[in-house]
């Protein structure tokens, strides 16, 4: 009796490709993971809800992970290559609200407003 596949081969060569094919959408859900997720704005200090200071100026710093463009209170901002910011804001007495937007360069954006009370 000829046999025509060995079935041996078959399953050696079943898994190559669906290892193959694991392979392909693990690296492109890698590599669409930026479009997935989206802008996202870290702050490096936690503001509560309002954060009260005695400072007219205060030093806003953070990370802009998939950001195209960036804005404090409308105003652009610099972020260095690895998404860095650091920027001072001038505070006035009583509650100022800061804003930060940013946007990917897909169109999605996202936004962090910030309430900070300025007591002298």
């Amino acid at each position: 009796m000829v046999r025509l596949y060995d079935d041996g081969k078959v399953i050696i060569k079943t898994i190559i490709v669906l290892v193959f094919v694991l392979f392909i959408a693990g690296y492109g859900f890698y590599q669409s993971k930026n479009l997935i997720y989206g802008p996202r704005i870290t702050l490096n200090e936690n503001f509560g809800t309002p954060t009260v200071v005695n400072d007219d100026i205060m030093t806003l710093s953070g990370t802009a992970k998939n950001i195209a463009s960036i804005t404090l209170d409308d105003r652009p901002i610099s972020i260095d290559e690895s998404g860095v910011f650091n920027e001072k804001v001038l505070l006035f007495h009583g509650l100022n609200v800061i804003k930060l937007f940013g946007k990917d360069k897909f169109g999605a954006s996202t936004e962090k407003k910030i309430e900070v009370i300025y007591k002298i």
